[in-house]
């Protein structure tokens, strides 16, 4: 029996058994608007029987769709094969990796599973709690070093909001990581990583749990929080993360770059760094910006004097406008972006994070998106850094 037919039978015992504990189908095989750029499913209890939840991504949007047991193995067995080219399926025992080629040959990969331990597949319920990547009570070394947990896995109290702030990166990270290469070593470059919780997270996860093979380097301005982290990734054994202290528009070590983060980076410290990730052609951007001044002083509309009159107002509308180009622009690009809530607000107020991923095959949309986006721009009468950073490959897109 071939692969192929072998990953089908795997994968309908699994169903039919309840042994599938969660699945993302992603890489469409071919550009549709009515077929999901990808599906997220999850074994659910509804009215004491097992269904699997389907949940679609079109165009930013998502919906869900509760199928009987009885009749999911079969859908996501014709869904795969007719959709996508890519899945990763997630059982007790392994995660397994398809991986298809152009004519429909399948390359399975597999290795333990990432689930956490202790879960149980009787726990299922339609509003069960979700389960962090990060579990309390299994302790982290690199939460123990940073002194978020004890030794024996617990959250110190005045960290909790830290704790929580991880596990949501995290499980953004986990949301994109059909999006980068199974196949060879990731390059992860982090920009501004100050004292790096998220980027010693982010190796924990990729390297440790999941036992990918990655290079990441994190970027810093400060020499002594540079120190800091070096002698801690050190001692905690991480081999392939290091730490430099380097300007991000002034850094060329890099010629390909797989992932792209950005956290807290200043005005058009930014940009600098989503120009990086461009011209690397970065299969995925997390980034959360800080400080958006560059347009507070440009931005005019007569319109909105209501509203720009007042500083507090104007500094807030700048921020949102100033994410919105940046999203737009990504769009213009051929990635596909979201924005989204990084933490609760009442935490801090710089909490949205743009995750753009950027899109396999044609980018057919370039000249609408650039239309919508030279609106918004002449409307508020702004010239934005990022436009003039990347204006020859935004030519090139739109052509």
């Amino acid at each position: 029996m071939d692969s192929k037919e072998q990953w089908q039978t795997d994968l309908m015992q699994w169903v039919s058994e309840g042994e599938l504990r969660g699945a993302t189908f992603s890489q469409l095989r071919r550009k549709d608007g009515q077929i999901p750029s990808k599906t997220v499913i999850r074994p659910i209890a509804l009215k004491g029987a097992l269904h699997y939840q389907f949940q679609y991504y079109i165009d930013n949007k998502v919906t869900h769709e509760n199928i009987p047991q009885g009749e999911a193995g079969a859908r996501m067995v014709a869904w795969l094969t007719e959709n996508y080219r890519q899945a990763l399926l997630k059982t007790d025992a392994e995660d397994v990796q398809l991986l298809f080629s152009k004519k429909g040959k399948a390359t399975v990969l597999s290795k333990p599973s990432s689930l956490p331990s202790g879960t149980r597949k009787d726990e299922l319920s339609h509003n069960r709690q979700k389960q962090r990547v990060v579990q309390e009570g299994e302790a982290a070394p690199f939460m123990v070093e940073l002194g978020i947990m004890t030794k024996d896995g617990q959250v110190i109290a005045k960290k909790q909001d830290k704790f929580r702030q991880i596990n949501r990166f995290l499980e953004m990270v986990t949301d994109v990581l059909p999006y980068l290469p199974a196949d060879r070593e990731i390059t992860i470059v982090d920009f501004g990583c100050g004292k790096s919780y998220l980027t010693f997270a982010l190796y924990h996860l990729l390297a440790v749990k999941q036992q990918r093979p990655i290079s990441v380097v994190g970027l810093d301005l400060k020499a002594d929080v540079i120190a800091f982290c070096s002698e801690l990734a050190q001692k905690l054994g991480y081999d392939r993360l290091r730490f430099q202290v380097g300007d991000i528009a002034e850094y060329k070590e890099q010629t390909e770059v797989d992932m792209v983060v950005t956290l807290h980076a200043c005005d058009t410290a930014t940009d600098a760094a989503l120009v990086k990730a461009v011209e690397w052609g970065a299969s995925v951007i997390l980034s959360v910006p800080c400080c958006q001044h560059e347009l507070f002083k440009q931005i005019e509309n007569d319109a909105m004097k209501p509203l720009l009159t007042h500083g507090l107002l104007k500094e807030r509308f700048t921020a949102l406008a100033t994410d919105a180009i940046r999203s737009q622009l990504l769009e213009v690009l051929g990635y596909r972006t979201q924005l989204l809530e990084f933490i609760d607000p009442e935490h801090t107020p710089k909490n949205m994070l743009i995750r753009a991923v950027k899109s396999i095959g044609g980018n057919t949309e370039a000249s609408r998106k650039w239309s919508e986006y030279e609106a918004f721009r002449n409307m508020l009468q702004v010239s934005p850094y990022l436009e003039r950073a990347l204006e020859e490959r935004l030519q090139l897109a739109i052509k």
